[in-house]
This record gives C-alpha cells, structure tokens and sequence, in this order.
C-alpha cells in the first residue's frame, strides 16, 4: 500500500481539517463531528439539505457542501455509513426552521442510519423528509444493497434539489423535485483496478493485468461481468446503451451527460469515453444539453469510470443551471 497519509485510522479527520483549511470562510465542522457545514448554517427560512456517506468517494460528499447545493454533510470512516448520531447533529444544524431534506444513496447501512437519525429530529420538532437515489443500472441486489445502488447520478440531486431549496421552495416541493431527478437519471460504471483501504491495507478486490469488471460499485462490490479490457469506444458503448436501455428516451430529448473518474483514470482518458457517448446519444436524436467530464463521486484510487444520464425538462435545466458555490461544483 502506497499512500500520502500520516496515520491510517486518522485519515478522515485529517482530510476534514485539510477541506476547513482551504475553505476556512465557507465551511465549517461541528464539533466533535466528522459532519461539514456552509459557514452561515443554518440558513433562516430555507429548506436545509443534508448527505453524506463514507469517505473514499471525495469530492462527494462535503465537496458539494456550499450555497446552491448542500448544506451539509456527513462523513463516515472510509467506504462506512456515518452514525445516526451524527447524522442527528447535521440536520440540527441545519435546520433552518423550513425543514430538513436528506438525500440518501441507496446503501443499507446509509439508509437505516439516515432514517434513524430522522426519526431522532423528528421526535425534537424538526420537520424532516427524504430521497433514496438509485441510479445505478448494474445490479439489482448486491452485498451492500436491497436494490439498485446510488452513485453518481446523486451529483445530480444535489445540484437540482440544492438549487430549487435556494429559490425558498418547500420541502414537499423539494421533495418533488428531487424524486424527479431520482426517477430521471441512470448510471453504470467498470473498473481496471481495485483500491485499498488505508484501515485494510490490501485491495479490496483483484483484476488480473488484461482484466476489467463492468457494472462495479463505488465501494468494489461486484458488476456483472468480467472480461478482457477492449477499448474505450467499446466500454463507452457497453455502458451506454445498457443505461438506455433502461430509460424511457425519445428521439430529440433531452440529456446531461456525466463521465465521472473513479479516482485515478486521467482526464484524457475520461475525455475520449466521452467522445464516444455524445456520438452515441447524437446518432439516436437525443440533444445533450449539457457535459459534466472529471472527478465527480470516485472509489478512492480505483481506475476506471461511470457513465451517467439525467433526462432533462425545462424545470430541471434551469436549476441544473442555477449558480452553485460548492467547492467541488462552481456553476
């Protein structure tokens, strides 16, 4: 194992006052937390939005803490479900008096402990709802999930849900929105190499030299087939058309396109798998509105990338377009 690390089982702490660092006028952290919150939080009459997950997977998810989109997130040990307490915390500070919404990928320990945490909020008076994103197209079930598991796509509800809560929407009408997006987007990703860890110390999985899986998830968990690598107009294809198959996308629809880097695929490489999706989208009449290419939700040090699909209207272009102050989202 190779990594710029001080002591394994203090990795988290120290990205977080790394992130506080560098953002010291827009982010903050609750004490005795690894929860992050916009500097001004909370927000009076404004619908407070809160996610998070384990760490591993930066700049998701306190990258996306800032006006716009998040008003906080919480941190877990890497590729592990913050606590309920914690999570408890965030939406304490962050509620506005307007309600709190959660947006939750679809992962068990995620789902239960995000779900505890609002029953704890709602039992204090804090009027708190949610969104459980499962954009991934791979798999029904796997050894973290009842489901489909949510990745990348949930950038996405970030953004939308995030810029329609800064207009002062409710939280029904935040709640709407971000099921829209939800029902809207889809994801599938592959991977060249495993990642490590730091806590383990050892891949979390093996490819041999010519190998790549297709349809694995952000945490390693298995795709559904593993093959021989082909070339990155195929992988584009493969993963393209499997998320097509399972959206309902007319001729002169419209999309944005998201070709998110696991973690350690070079930007070139992202840039010509996404040559190869705007080719395929173009060739079937559906207008890309607009391309998101780089490092948007990854596994650590994981080589490979997901390819994401929302299906626009004109309510979600606008917002998909709203300014965004996060760190890891300038718009």
């Amino acid at each position: 194992m190779k990594k710029i690390m001080n002591d394994p089982n203090r990795v988290v702490q120290d990205m977080l006052a790394g992130m506080i660092a560098a953002y010291p006028n827009e982010l903050k952290q609750i004490p005795a937390t690894t929860a992050i919150t916009r500097s001004e939080a909370p927000v009076s009459g404004k619908v407070g939005l809160v996610s998070g997950g384990g760490s591993g997977h930066e700049p998701a998810h306190a990258g996306y803490v800032g006006k716009g989109m998040l008003d906080a997130a919480v941190v877990g040990e890497v590729f592990t479900s913050p606590t309920p307490d914690q999570i408890y915390e965030a939406i304490k500070a962050v509620d506005g008096g307007k309600g709190v919404f959660l947006i939750i990928k679809n992962y068990t320990g995620d789902v239960l402990n995000f779900e505890m945490a609002m029953e704890l909020a709602e039992a204090e008076g804090i009027q708190v709802d949610k969104v459980i994103v499962n954009d991934d197209v791979a798999v029904e079930d796997s050894s973290f999930t009842i489901g489909r598991r949510g990745i990348a796509g949930t950038v996405f509800v970030h953004k939308i849900a995030g810029a329609i809560a800064e207009q002062g929407a409710t939280l029904e009408e935040v709640k709407t929105v971000a099921e829209k997006v939800v029902n809207q987007t889809r994801s599938m990703g592959m991977a060249l190499t495993p990642c490590t860890v730091p806590a383990a110390g050892k891949p979390s999985f093996h490819l041999e030299e010519n190998e790549m899986e297709i349809g694995i998830g952000i945490h390693g968990e298995a795709g559904i087939e593993r093959k021989p690598i082909t070339t990155a107009d195929e992988i584009a294809s493969e993963l393209t058309e499997k998320i097509l198959t399972d959206m309902d996308l007319n001729n002169n629809e419209e999309v944005a396109v998201m070709v998110n880097g696991l973690g350690s695929t070079p930007e070139m490489e992202l840039y010509i798998v996404n040559k190869k999706v705007n080719q395929l989208l173009t060739e079937k009449g559906i207008h890309i509105y607009k391309t998101f290419v780089g490092e948007y939700m990854t596994a650590l040090e994981m080589t490979g990338c997901s390819v994401t699909l929302l299906k626009l209207d004109d309510e979600l272009k606008t917002l998909l377009d709203a300014t965004s102050e996060a760190p890891a989202f300038r718009n």
